[in-house]
């Protein structure tokens, strides 16, 4: 390179430095945000301008992948305590035990007001969360993995949170109860893996979005602006044998689905399914879904009285548009096994368009589903059945390409 070139080179180099580093604090933290707080952090070493440049950084995120956990501990206490600015967001997790530094990390965060905050430390017993997480009133999201939920005597609530996650969880009902009761403006909940809650209480005029999957005996749900919900009733980890549901629960539930009348899609996994069959929900649900046209269901269909239930759910939901299905085998003898082929449930679900089952073997009772709906349904264009069985395919086909339907469309597809 010409000694000309080169110089013109260099004062363009220098000419973008100087623009970079007499940016206001508050952009170069945006800029340093897309960095690993590690790269960040070493900005400081470019010039006198940009030495403090890091501590400026709106969103925090502190992850110790491969690093040792001595110097892991050590960047994470640097940050927090030497950070200037405000702290949009914070992410800190980790695989290693850090329960002797938690306590101490939290306080420093909280001191920030941090508006949103996630904390995902994997590693050894759940951690407590501390009594000063709990003071943060501009927080508007929060998700928080393998902890303990107990919430400080006095508690305001999040005013402003509208995202609540928590996974792998212990609390106890009033707590949780309180801790949703408590975010007015809360439209998006997560509940997974959590012990300690036997009846899960979730009242929320604003909520809009809901998954729900753990272990639980009740639920009560008062939701009116709930859009879309999972429900799951994980019992793996539980010995626990379903029994008929006391008139008290029964009312439970059918608040509960009185609640969802302008929910759009639903999901129910084949315990919950369980659930709703045992609190005699096989005849009439209180209200009407009137908006709901997707519905998702694990359901055991040799077991008659969860197909009743499900057929309620068609039946109060008029919109519907788009089934499906998770067929699942039954693992005790205890279910109502008569036939689905003796129903005589008259259903029509006019606006249903797709249906699909999965986990399809083959057996007799799923054909004559599959028979119900071709009868019950005159818009349908399409069944979809993944098969997975030993029984003669060949045979199986015949019998499903040979059932009657009311849509002229209506097909039948095996894959």
């Amino acid at each position: 390179m010409s000694t000309c070139k080169k110089a013109r080179a260099e004062g363009i180099c220098v000419v973008s430095l100087d623009r970079l580093s007499s940016l206001p604090p508050e952009i170069k933290g945006n800029i340093l945000s897309l960095l690993n707080v590690e790269e960040a952090v070493r900005t400081c070493t470019l010039s006198s301008t940009w030495r403090d440049a890091w501590a400026n950084m709106p969103k925090i995120s502190l992850r110790d992948g491969n690093f040792a956990r001595t110097k892991f501990v050590t960047l994470v206490d640097m940050v927090l305590s030497l950070h200037k600015g405000t702290i949009e967001g914070c992410h800190i997790s980790g695989s290693k035990n850090y329960h002797d530094e938690f306590g101490r990390w939290m306080l420093m965060l909280s001191r920030r007001s941090p508006r949103s905050v996630i904390i995902k430390l994997n590693s050894g017993p759940m951690y407590r969360i501390p009594s000063c997480l709990f003071s943060l009133g501009d927080l508007k999201s929060l998700r928080l993995k393998n902890c303990i939920i107990s919430l400080p005597r006095v508690f305001q609530g999040f005013k402003s949170l509208t995202y609540l996650s928590l996974s792998f969880f212990s609390s106890t009902d009033r707590d949780i109860q309180n801790l949703i009761s408590f975010c007015p403006e809360l439209t998006y909940l997560r509940l997974t893996s959590f012990e300690g809650i036997k009846c899960l209480n979730i009242q929320s005029p604003t909520l809009e979005d809901l998954l729900v999957d753990g272990y639980f005996e009740d639920i009560n749900l008062d939701a009116p602006n709930l859009e879309e919900a999972i429900l799951s009733l994980d019992l793996k980890a539980k010995s626990y044998q379903l029994v008929p549901i006391t008139h008290d629960k029964e009312s439970h539930i059918k608040q509960s689905l009185g609640s969802l009348s302008d929910i759009e899609m639903l999901l129910v996994s084949g315990f919950f399914m369980k659930y709703l069959s045992m609190g005699c929900i096989v005849t009439k649900l209180p209200v009407v879904f009137t908006r709901l046209e997707d519905i998702y269901l694990v359901i055991c269909l040799s077991d008659q009285r969860q197909v009743l239930t499900a057929c309620s759910l068609f039946q109060n939901a008029p919109n519907l548009k788009n089934l499906g299905m998770l067929s699942y085998p039954s693992r005790t003898w205890d279910e109502d096994k008569a036939s689905i082929q003796e129903l005589t449930l008259q259903m029509q679900m006019d606006h249903l368009v797709t249906a699909s089952v999965k986990e399809f073997r083959g057996r007799d009772y799923k054909v004559d589903f599959v028979a119900k709906l071709l009868t019950w349904a005159p818009a349908l264009e399409e069944v979809k059945l993944e098969w997975k069985g030993q029984i003669d395919r060949s045979m199986v086909l015949t019998k499903l390409l040979a059932l009657p339907r009311v849509s002229p469309r209506a097909k039948v597809i095996v894959t």
